[in-house]
């Protein structure tokens, strides 16, 4: 029995600074669940966007800080781990990266079909913490990275991921150039998206598409018509 004059433990609040913590907080925060459109796969995923926003705003004693990405599988995800899925081929025995990874769900999808290995790049330290509980809740490995790829030259990998990533011009721009890059050096570029604001449909070809269910709390409508493309 703890004794009456025994100081309570305090709780342990999310640092950036302290992967313990972080691992805490998404544990606490997020369910383990499928995505609709990958049931194979599990991830700890938000129900709801604003409590787990509003809750790291709170914790880390900041305000305006982007939304927490990594808490929910987004459209242009699922549909771009679906086709890794489902098409081995592009997965087994092959060098992944996954740019702007969020949940790593597009980082496991391939090496549950053989590839060599993963590498999920963020720079939100949050993203990078819950690829990794993702990839162990599904049994494999996943590499991390917090450095910014994207202001330097493209890396040695076989096949170059990019899930939802052209919601800002100068985001997009930027991807555009890395991922130019790495197809000149020989890399296969695969993009999940499903027409977001700056998209350049026009400059890739379309090998797939799905109907991903979504929520409207962060869509614009519950079920979303998302393709995947490729860089030719």
């Amino acid at each position: 029995m703890t004794p009456p004059d025994a100081a309570a433990p305090s709780p342990l609040k999310l640092d950036r600074a302290n992967p313990v913590s972080i691992r805490h907080f998404i544990r606490t925060n997020t369910k383990l669940l499928s995505p609709p459109l990958v049931p194979e796969i599990k991830l700890h995923l938000a129900e709801e966007s604003v409590p787990i926003w509003q809750k790291t705003e709170d914790e880390l004693g900041e305000l305006n800080i982007d939304p927490p990405y990594w808490a929910f599988a987004w459209a242009g995800g699922q549909a771009l781990a679906r086709y890794l899925l489902d098409t081995p081929t592009v997965s087994n025995g092959k060098r992944i990266l996954d740019l702007g990874a969020g949940s790593g769900l597009t980082a496991i999808a391939p090496m549950l079909r053989g590839a060599t290995s993963a590498l999920a790049a963020d720079i939100d330290e949050l993203a990078l913490i819950a690829s990794a509980l993702n990839a162990d809740a599904n049994g494999v490995t996943v590499s991390t990275t917090a450095e910014d790829l994207l202001v330097r030259k493209p890396e040695n990998f076989d096949v170059i991921l990019v899930g939802d990533l052209f919601y800002e011009r100068q985001l997009a721009d930027k991807v555009l150039a890395y991922i130019n890059a790495a197809r000149a050096s020989g890399a296969e570029i695969l993009i999940g998206d499903p027409g977001r604001n700056y998209f350049p449909r026009n400059r890739f070809e379309q090998i797939a598409e799905y109907r991903v269910p979504v929520t409207r709390e962060l869509e614009d409508a519950e079920i979303k018509k998302t393709a995947v493309w490729r860089v030719a």
